[in-house]
């Protein structure tokens, strides 16, 4: 079976090393706060000015003063605490975030990274703040679908859209498998209801089977 956007969230949450500084892009990424273990010690950013970040708020939790960069209600943790947005950009583009999830349009085989247009007349772009964690953080990684509606793969050989950043992605978490990116080519690191063989039908994109040839 392939995963549910939980369960992709699940996957990514059990690769966050404890203690880490992670920003969660907005869209499917906020999911990843759900699913990380109580007393990982992983701070949670975002973007507009918080840290350490809780889970999404639910009934009375609400604060409609307290959103993420999604503008999603959420929660506050034990030593949260408020920065200024040049602040909080500045931790961004500082190298000081251990990992970012971002959810994107097409990711290529070099870990290039689109995912704030579609290059559509009528699309409405939203980069927000997506070239400077794709810069900044020091492990990205992409939370997508493997295929859009239509079938089409979004790893590709090469992006057709407008890049957010360029080699800049380590992990790629879809429904249907896991990949790394290394210097080498992509790597499938774990199926979801699809085989190895499955997958290399699918894609235009060479693969190596990181379980058949681990480092």
């Amino acid at each position: 079976m392939s995963l549910t956007k939980d369960e992709m969230a699940a996957a990514v949450a059990r690769d966050i090393p404890a203690g880490s500084f992670v920003n969660l892009g907005i869209g499917q990424p906020t999911l990843v706060a759900d699913h990380l273990e109580p007393g990982s010690e992983v701070v949670l950013h975002t973007e507009n000015g918080m840290l350490n970040m809780g889970r999404p708020a639910v009934g009375d939790e609400v604060d409609p003063d307290l959103v993420n960069a999604g503008k999603i209600p959420v929660t506050e943790l034990p030593g949260c605490s408020y920065i200024h947005h040049a602040d909080s950009f500045a931790i961004m583009r500082g190298g000081h975030l251990d990992v970012c999830v971002l959810g994107a349009f097409q990711v290529s085989a070099t870990g290039d990274l689109a995912n704030w247009h579609t290059g559509t007349p009528d699309a409405i772009p939203a980069v927000g703040g997506a070239m400077d964690l794709a810069s900044g953080a020091r492990r990205v990684f992409v939370m997508m679908t493997l295929l859009t509606k239509d079938g089409t793969p979004k790893l590709v050989p090469e992006c057709t859209y407008p890049l957010t950043g360029v080699r800049c992605v380590d992990r790629v978490y879809t429904d249907l498998a896991t990949f790394e990116i290394r210097a080498d080519g992509v790597h499938v690191l774990t199926t979801y209801g699809s085989t190895y063989a499955d997958l290399v039908r699918l894609l235009d994109v060479p693969l190596l089977d990181a379980r058949r040839c681990p480092d």
